[in-house]
């Protein structure tokens, strides 16, 4: 039996999860904000992108979440390699305290 039957749901529930946390050094969280914005539009455009959302924490205005949803892992590389995310990630990471990343793979249907 499937647990999802709404094709919305569906379509987010297969592919490939990469989750991004990062809390900005003081001062930075505006200038992280902006460089995040930055990537949705190049991002979206991507092949193999299903799903590009950058979120800011309404309790900590520093710490901010990024929902990206590939088809596979190989658009999540071809991401990583993109000029548009080459061209700001050093920018980034050296605005922010703290940074991960985490892949996740579905594993209910």
């Amino acid at each position: 039996m499937k647990n999802y039957t709404n094709p919305a749901a569906i379509n987010l529930n297969t592919g490939f999860v990469v989750m991004v946390r990062i809390i900005a050094k003081d001062g930075e969280a505006d200038a992280v904000a902006s460089i995040l914005e930055s990537l949705v539009k190049p991002s979206m455009a991507e092949t193999g992108m299903k799903f590009f959302m950058p979120y800011r924490s309404p309790n900590n205005p520093a710490e901010f979440l990024v929902y990206e949803l590939y088809e596979n892992e190989a658009a999540w590389d071809t991401h990583n390699a993109s000029e548009h995310l080459l061209n700001v990630v050093d920018e980034l990471v050296s605005k922010a305290d703290f940074r991960e990343r985490v892949p996740f793979l579905p594993f209910v249907a």
